[in-house]
């Protein structure tokens, strides 16, 4: 009989669709004591594969395969470094204009930045996502159907207008 359990089970979870997915979460932060004023995180399938932050200055895999990456690839812990550090620079001048926007002089404030997809192995359905969130609230996502940015607040207004003219970038 635990046998036939067993087996049953296999069946169940080999039959079931599974949907993959990889992600990323970019925070930047400002004057937060003992705490990164920039973060990256990647996941595939929520297990943490790439980690960033400013005070290391640099991406570094948090899974074995992941190092083994350069193996095909030898620059691309370099390259990935390099594209967070850019990101770092961009995140900090994005809190100085949303601290502008909502009227804001100083204090304790978070810029986050969610991408990603996940993939149905069953159907081959990709679905896509991109939201920037500000002080713990949603601030703006790109609208993958109509291929346009969502303002949630007022103050992204300025920001969707300007967004949703880089067609290339949307693409």
């Amino acid at each position: 009989m635990k046998l036939f359990i067993f087996m049953f089970l296999v069946w169940i979870h080999s039959s079931a669709a599974v949907t993959h997915s990889l992600k990323y979460f970019y925070t930047g932060s400002s004057q937060i004591p003992n705490f990164p004023e920039f973060v990256t995180l990647g996941y595939v399938d929520d297990v943490p594969i790439s980690y960033y932050d400013s005070n290391i200055g640099r991406e570094v895999p948090k899974q074995d395969w992941m190092s083994r990456v350069t193996e095909e690839d030898p620059q691309y812990w370099q390259r990935n470094t390099g594209i967070s550090q850019g990101e770092q620079q961009v995140f900090k001048a994005g809190i100085e204009t949303l601290k502008q926007r909502f009227n804001q002089t100083g204090g304790v404030h978070i810029y986050q930045l969610m991408y990603g997809c996940e993939w149905d192995d069953e159907t081959d359905q990709v679905k896509g996502y991109d939201q920037f969130g500000y002080d713990g609230e949603d601030f703006i996502a790109l609208d993958l159907k109509s291929e346009s940015f969502t303002a949630a607040k007022q103050q992204a207004v300025v920001t969707k207008h300007k967004w949703d003219n880089d067609k290339a970038w949307i693409a």
